[in-house]
Order: C-alpha cells, then sequence, then structure tokens
C-alpha cells in the first residue's frame, strides 16, 4: 500500500467536510439549550418539545438515504447547497414560531431535511470518493470529527447569543451561520474523484448499478449487524444532546454561582457540558479514524459501544456533582461520535465507495430511528415518570448489545463484483 502523504488538495477536502459538518451538527446541539424558554414562551409540553426534536431526526434519517443517491448521482454540491437553504429555512420557521405546528414544521421537518443534505451522508460520501484507499479512514475522521468541533463552539455561542438576543433572536442568527456552508461544500467538491471512484462511475462491463449494490447490501450479514449497531448509537447520543440539560435541572445542580449573567447554572453547566463533549469529541473522532485504518474497525466499534454503556453506569451511581458531570461529558466525548469514521469505513470496504451516499445513508437511517426513539422516550417518561433513569439504564443495555453485534461483521468485501 503507498504511503505517499496527504497533498494539499486532499487535506483541503477533509477540513471543508469537517466544516460543513461542524455547522450542521453544531447548530443542532444548541437545541437543548433553548428547551425551558420555549416551553415557556410557546406553552408547549417537554413531550410535545421532544416529539419535534425526534420528528427531525427521523426525517433526517429518511432523507439522508434519499439525498445521498441523489448526490451520487447528480453530484454532492448541489445537495448540498439544497440541504443548507432547507435547515436555513427551518431555523427560521422556529425562530418565528409562535405555536406547536410551526415548531413541528421548522424544528422537526425542515430541519431535518436541511440536516439530511448536509448531514454526514453526503459530506463523507463526497470525501470518500475523493480519498485514496491509504487515507480514508484517515479524511473520513478528519470529516467526521466536524460534529465534534461544532459541539465545542456552537454550544457557547448558541447560549450567548440567546443571552443578547433570547431563544428567537439566537436562532435568526444561527439561520444566517447556517449559509455558511455553501462556500465550503464548492471547497470540498473541487478535487478530482480517485480512480477506483471514477471507474465506477464511468460505463464498463463491471459497473454496478444502484439495484444490484442494495441487492448485495441487503444479503450481507454484516450490512444488517452494522445497521442494527447504529440504532443504538442514535438513541445514546441524542438523547443525551436533547435531555442532558433537563437532566441537569432535575438532579439539583442549580444552586452553584452564575457564571454568566442572565443565565441560569443549570444552562451554563449543560453549555459546558455540550462543549466538553464536542471538544473531546474532536480527539476521539479523528483518533477513530487513525485507528480504523490501522486495526480492525469492528473491534474498536465494540470497544465504544461497551465503554459508553460503562461510562453512563458510572455517571448513575456516582455523586452528581459538576465535576463528576463533566468529566463524564469529556470521557462520553471521546466515545461520542468515532462510531461515524469506523462504520462509514465498513461499508466503504464492504461495498466499495461508488453508492457509499446512499449505502451509508440507509445505515444512517436505523441511527435516526434510534435518535427520534431515544429523544421521545426521554421527553415521554419526564413528563410521565417524573425520571430519566429508565432511558438511562436502556442506553446501558443497548450498548452492551451493540457491542456484541459488531464482533461478527467481515471487515472486507466477499465478493470481487464490480466495485
Amino acid at each position: 500500500m503507498s504511503t505517499r502523504p496527504m497533498t494539499i488538495g486532499l487535506w483541503l477536502v477533509a477540513l471543508a467536510g469537517c466544516a460543513v459538518a461542524s455547522i450542521n451538527l453544531g447548530t443542532r446541539v444548541t437545541f437543548g439549550l433553548y428547551q425551558t424558554d420555549i416551553l415557556r414562551d410557546i406553552s408547549i409540553t417537554p413531550m410535545e418539545f421532544g416529539f419535534a426534536l425526534a420528528l427531525q431526526n427521523l426525517v433526517w434519517g429518511l432523507a439522508t438515504p434519499v439525498m445521498g443517491a441523489v448526490a451520487d448521482k447528480y453530484g454532492s454540491l448541489k445537495m448540498m447547497a439544497l440541504g443548507t437553504l432547507l435547515y436555513a429555512a427551518g431555523l427560521w420557521v422556529m425562530g418565528s414560531a409562535e405555536s406547536l405546528f410551526a415548531v413541528n414544521v421548522g424544528l422537526g421537518v425542515l430541519v431535518g431535511m436541511g440536516m439530511g443534505g448536509t448531514g454526514f451522508g453526503v459530506v463523507l460520501g463526497a470525501v470518500g470518493r475523493r480519498a485514496p484507499t491509504e487515507h480514508r479512514s484517515t479524511m473520513l475522521g478528519i470529516a467526521a470529527a466536524g460534529g465534534s468541533v461544532g459541539q465545542f463552539y456552537m454550544a457557547p455561542v448558541g447560549q450567548a447569543l440567546a443571552a443578547s438576543g433570547g431563544w428567537t433572536g439566537a436562532l435568526f442568527a444561527l439561520a444566517g451561520i447556517m449559509l455558511i456552508c455553501i462556500p465550503f461544500a464548492y471547497l470540498m467538491t473541487r478535487e478530482p474523484l480517485t480512480e477506483d471512484a471514477r471507474s465506477a462511475t464511468g460505463a464498463g462491463a463491471n459497473q454496478q448499478n444502484l439495484g444490484q449494490a442494495l441487492g448485495e447490501a441487503y444479503g450481507h450479514l454484516g450490512y444488517t449487524l452494522l445497521t442494527l449497531g447504529f440504532f443504538v448509537c442514535g438513541f445514546q447520543i441524542a438523547f443525551i444532546t436533547v435531555h442532558f440539560p433537563k437532566y441537569l435541572e432535575l438532579i439539583g445542580l442549580t444552586g452553584a454561582a452564575v457564571s454568566v449573567p442572565g443565565l441560569g447554572v443549570s444552562t451554563t453547566l449543560a453549555a459546558l457540558s455540550l462543549s466538553a463533549i464536542g471538544f473531546f469529541n474532536i480527539i476521539g473522532t479523528y483518533g477513530c479514524g487513525v485507528l480504523g485504518g490501522k486495526f480492525l474497525k469492528k473491534w474498536i466499534l465494540s470497544w465504544l459501544y461497551a465503554l459508553r454503556a460503562v461510562c453512563i453506569v458510572v455517571i448513575l451511581l456516582s455523586p452528581k456533582t459538576e465535576a463528576n458531570i463533566l468529566i463524564f461529558a469529556a470521557v462520553m466525548g471521546l466515545l461520542w461520535l468515532g462510531t461515524v469514521p469506523l462504520t462509514s469505513g465498513l461499508v466503504a470496504n464492504m461495498f466499495g465507495v461508488r453508492y457509499l451516499s446512499t449505502l451509508f445513508g440507509i445505515v444512517f437511517f436505523s441511527h435516526q430511528v434510534g435518535s427520534f426513539i431515544g429523544v421521545w422516550l426521554g421527553g415521554y417518561l419526564l413528563e410521565t415518570t417524573g425520571s430519566y433513569d429508565p432511558v438511562w439504564w436502556g442506553a446501558v443495555a443497548l450498548g452492551f448489545i451493540a457491542a456484541a453485534l459488531h464482533l461478527p461483521i467481515p471487515e472486507r468485501r466477499e465478493s470481487p463484483a464490480a466495485a
């Protein structure tokens, strides 16, 4: 295998993908910070707000393979531009919302569709088709780390925007920030496709069409197991992203000093926790991408899911102090989105890069079904039982199940059929 270093062009592709992913996922992580104020101002319940975000995750999941297939056929740039505009429109509608219907349309449907067009399915497909085999895992790791970068800087930015203009002003500002994705998408797609990606899209006797690719994937045990495992990832991280701020309020972390004028301590600690997850996930996601180029990806994924479960058990049984919460956020951050370069890398290994956006998008749909259930169930159980504990312990059990599911997955393509 060649050991040539990455060129400047390849670094630009990976970093532009990182930027798009950071704005996409970084913006999303701020929604939980506004939950208390939104509930008060629009007069909706935690379950109704949770349903809107759960709907967002489901729409995001449904849109990802569809937009990925369009991107595979017509180009990633057009799809990312459309996704950016839909995302910005959804933020604007949500910022203007005065009813539950508007919340569901803006935050649920439009933002969900926008995330499908600017999310991992399209971004990683664009990066993967421009990444040489020897650098693919690393470049996917850099692009996937964008979600972590965004969470690191966007949580305090979102908090500061809300402090100066309220949650409505913050969402309007975020709609403007979202438009920055378009020039980054242009930069990401300027590098030429790799030779294997060009040969897969060109005419030839061995060219595989989408139907054949889907048939190969659905007949592959490893693809099924990978899809089931990614459901768990979505359940865990979506629940924590949306409900962690409210969880901190419920466990009584409201008596310490206020670090930002006009903001409650639970909100400040929530922003610090989400930011810590994002910062340490920059390290974790990039590290998982690098490790995935050196070791079997399925082993790394199995350990990652098991360690997530252990981390949750420790925080549930430990004293609920600010220090322990931040330690939990840091450790969970190391394990947060490392699943993405590993999972997408496995899809590329098993089926090639021609339909990477589509095939990873289908796996990602499972992730978003898990996200829907995690977010909705969190709001439902909070409203009906007053506690998040059942969801936390469910996340623990699912983590260990996912760890076991990844063990039988083959790393390489079983058939040398058209790549």
